[in-house]
């Protein structure tokens, strides 16, 4: 079959079935499978696959008919112009967590070489982008799934880039140590059991759910991570927490007795970061 047609078909097939934008799943796919760029799928549309790669083809293209996200076929996602690695051990990194790298950036200008510590680390996005930024920083990332730090452990190595990992249910292995840190950031689970039927069919069936809820209402993780950031923040350091639609009030009634409590809209205008500062 000649590569137009393949890629006809496979937009066909997932016309009824997938989300998002189907031709460039197509092409990502087929890329995928000849181990080619996409110039070459518009200079050689007339090229013919062979029946091992239109099996290959057809079988991705059911995948991701089936809802499967494409980033998990594919292996890889772009997160702060970072190629990561991910599996559907760790959650896919999304555009609106850069606003969180954005937001401790600016919370740390001016430091020479803070410690910084990411909370739930999943695929290692946050404090990756966090050291390609500041390669004076110490940073460490935690997460209770050992499967997900072996995915941000092979993106570390991959990027050379410095991070030191360590499997914690998140604060737990470092309370009793002392304020240590300049800065703590996570992006936790915070949706809510309850609304688990307003998740997209990709995000609900595929992606982990120990880093997709947070209890019935989504707060759970709040709840623990909150006073935990407070001991082990230094004084004047930075708590970054992305949240999620409709939890800011909610949020900062935890963040009580913090000063400089903030939140950072996306650009549809949504608060998206809680940024706190410790007494």
């Amino acid at each position: 079959m000649r590569l137009e047609s393949a890629l006809k078909k496979a937009i066909e097939r997932l016309q009824s079935e997938a989300r998002g934008d189907i031709r460039l799943d197509a092409e990502t796919l087929l890329m995928l499978v000849l181990r080619r760029d996409r110039a070459y799928l518009y200079t050689h549309s007339d090229a013919s696959l062979s029946d091992a790669e239109l099996s290959r083809y057809r079988e991705v293209i059911e995948r991701r008919a089936s809802g499967e996200p494409i980033q998990y076929i594919t292996g890889h996602q772009e997160f702060w112009g970072l190629d990561l690695g991910v599996t559907p051990a760790v959650l896919i990194p999304r555009p609106e967590t850069e606003n969180a790298v954005e937001a401790a950036l600016e919370a740390l200008r001016g430091a020479e070489s803070p410690r910084i510590i990411d909370v739930g680390t999943g695929s290692g996005c946050i404090a990756l982008a966090l050291a390609s930024e500041l390669p004076q920083a110490h940073i460490e990332a935690t997460d209770i799934s050992a499967e997900a730090l072996a995915i941000a452990r092979l993106n570390a190595e991959r990027l050379h880039l410095r991070v030191t990992l360590a499997q914690s249910d998140l604060l737990d292995k470092y309370i009793g140590k002392g304020a240590v840190f300049d800065l703590v950031i996570s992006n936790p689970p915070y949706v809510g059991e309850s609304e688990a039927d307003k998740l997209q069919r990709e995000v609900r069936d595929h992606e982990p759910h120990c880093a997709l809820f947070g209890g019935i209402h989504g707060l759970d993780i709040y709840l623990r991570l909150v006073p935990q950031a407070h001991e082990v923040l230094k004084s004047g350091g930075w708590l970054v927490l992305e949240i999620g639609y409709s939890q800011e009030a909610s949020i900062r009634k935890l963040l009580s007795g913090w000063n400089e409590v903030r939140s950072v809209a996306d650009l549809q205008g949504i608060p998206r970061v809680i940024v706190a500062q410790r007494k």
